[in-house]
């Protein structure tokens, strides 16, 4: 493929990224109206996008690979820097906000006991195991004792479905401690 035609490409379509760069130099432009996290984010769009179109008029130029690899590497390593420090700025930005939201009212107290689905989890899992060893219990100890196959068998899913059916109601009851919570 040649230079000419890579170049055409890289600038169409950094021509059509303006749905998102032209939103970000508004970003930008607004300065202290808007979060400092908010504008690390629009620079590095803004970064990103300058970086392919400063690689379109270099390919047009016919620079060696190397060099025109290099540009890109650096352009790329700044817009993903300024991404990497907007993210940890809106972290910072959302804790901060947390703390004064927190200071205007008392929170609700998380209901006691466990969820539903770790109860369910629990229950089931305890009863499966119990089944489990039971049906190994019987087919092998139980063979040499003389139970039968179908009673082998027959035990275990029944303490199975027992159990699965605990462990429904008991995440049951929970699901309704955690959803009647003022």
């Amino acid at each position: 493929m040649g230079a000419a035609v890579l170049a055409l490409g890289t600038g169409a379509v950094t021509a059509s990224g303006c749905v998102w760069y032209v939103p970000a130099l508004v970003d930008l432009r607004a300065g202290a109206d808007r979060p400092v996290s908010r504008r690390l984010a629009a620079a590095s769009c803004v970064t990103g996008w300058a970086t392919a179109a400063v690689v379109v008029p270099l390919l047009l130029l016919g620079v060696p690979f190397r060099p025109l690899l290099a540009v890109a590497a650096v352009g790329a390593g700044g817009a993903i820097a300024l991404r990497v420090r907007a993210v940890a700025r809106r972290r910072h930005e959302e804790r901060e906000a947390a703390v004064c939201w927190a200071t205007l009212g008392p929170q609700p107290t998380p209901p006691s006991g466990a969820r539903p689905q770790t109860v369910l989890a629990l229950w089931a899992g305890a009863g499966l195991l119990v089944a489990v060893a039971t049906a190994t219990l019987l087919l092998t100890w139980g063979r040499t004792h003389g139970v039968s196959t179908p009673l082998a068998v027959a035990a275990p899913t029944a303490l199975a479905a027992c159990a699965l059916l605990a462990a429904a109601l008991r995440a049951a009851q929970s699901r309704e401690t955690w959803t009647h919570h003022p």
